[in-house]
């Protein structure tokens, strides 16, 4: 199925203007989602189909490519097999060809740091999991990212390792910084570990990382802080909020625009150079009492520059949000792995794909040949 792009006049079209984030200039207002791939070595090294996978995104004309997750550190944080690392100087080096690549075509490169938590599939240093509490999370694991039946119960956190997991998160960060990367997100969304902590019936914890809302967004805002110590302001540092999860997706929460309010206050509060929101829809209410969508909490509560995600492949939807105020740059997920040149496309007023090829997560979620041949 192609739609053709509505034509807009290069000066009044906001998709296509720049845009400073954090110190990185953009050449316009696209960038492509984070998105698991599964496609590094056994070990965690990205290779040369990792690079072409992603540079492919900036020369079809995303401005600004964040990675999927990557895990951190060489204990609890990796989720799936054959997901890429950033906990090793040799996963580090490995990086360098793949942020070069995509510096050749003329985009921006984010890594997203991410510690999976209790929502582990496949972990090659450990065989548990560990998370806020001893609570199981929702759903089955994902067959597609070589996962299989229900989540395990995790080994709940202690302060020794909560401090070792700020600690990943800040060296993975100086790792990623001296392999070139512009920015680094922090992954807080989806039912990872940042997320697990903010979620009321996964975190049952009685300290300071648990209770009222202010204290179950307080690791998150722990990780932003230590990161941007650690960056200084070499890079960008962000972080990525959503309120459903790989295994809850209905998930909202329970303390409505006042619990936004909190979260976003406080992270705002560390100094971090953006806000990343996620829903299934970017220009649905974030809430059923308001109308409000997540990404305009954000930009209200924060002041800070808002990524927005969520079925913006219609041009027209990703020019909403943007003019709307509520963001200031259109993410797109599955609508980029539908068509990786879709801001050219746009741009020119060509016809595009909606859909991904039907193959391109099936059997499994990795990058298929044929796509690097696109």
């Amino acid at each position: 199925m192609t739609d053709p792009a509505p034509q807009h006049g290069a000066t009044d079209d906001l998709l296509f203007t720049p845009f400073d984030l954090g110190g990185v200039r953009l050449s316009n207002r696209t960038a492509l989602a984070p998105m698991t791939r599964i496609s590094a070595t056994e070990d965690g090294l990205v290779t040369d189909r990792n690079a072409r996978y992603y540079a492919g995104f900036a020369r079809g004309g995303f401005a600004l490519v964040i990675t999927e997750g990557v895990y951190p550190d060489t204990e609890y944080s990796q989720g799936y097999l054959h997901q890429p690392g950033l906990a090793t100087p040799a996963q580090g080096e490995a990086w360098r060809p793949v942020v070069e690549a995509v510096h050749a075509e003329g985009g921006a490169i984010f890594a997203q740091l991410m510690h999976a938590g209790a929502q582990a599939q496949g972990n090659r240093f450990r065989q548990a999991t560990v998370g806020p509490s001893a609570v199981a999370p929702r759903g089955e694991q994902l067959s597609f990212y070589r996962g299989s039946g229900p989540y395990p119960t995790p080994r709940a956190l202690d302060s020794r390792g909560i401090a070792d997991i700020r600690r990943g998160f800040a060296d993975a960060a100086r790792r990623a910084a001296a392999a070139g990367f512009d920015g680094v997100e922090v992954h807080g969304a989806n039912g990872y570990l940042l997320d697990q902590f903010l979620t009321d019936y996964l975190n049952q914890r009685e300290d300071g990382y648990g209770g009222g809302v202010e204290n179950r967004v307080r690791l998150a805002a722990e990780v932003v802080d230590e990161v941007l110590q650690a960056v200084g302001s070499d890079i960008a540092v962000g972080i990525r909020i959503s309120q459903s999860k790989v295994s809850d997706f209905h998930h909202r929460w329970a303390g409505g625009i006042e619990e936004a309010e909190t979260i976003f206050t406080t992270l705002a509060r560390t100094g971090a150079h953006f806000l990343h929101t996620t829903e299934y829809r970017a220009l649905g209410p974030a809430f059923s009492t308001g109308t409000e969508t997540l990404a305009e909490l954000a930009k209200k509560f924060s002041g800070l520059p808002v990524i927005a995600n969520g079925h913006l492949e219609d041009p027209e939807a990703a020019r909403a949000v943007l003019e709307s105020g509520a963001a200031d740059i259109a993410a797109l997920g599955k609508g980029a792995l539908a068509q990786r040149d879709w801001p050219h496309r746009v741009r020119d007023g060509l016809e595009f794909a909606t859909e991904p090829h039907p193959d391109t997560l099936g059997p499994l979620a990795d990058i298929k040949d044929w796509e690097l041949a696109l």
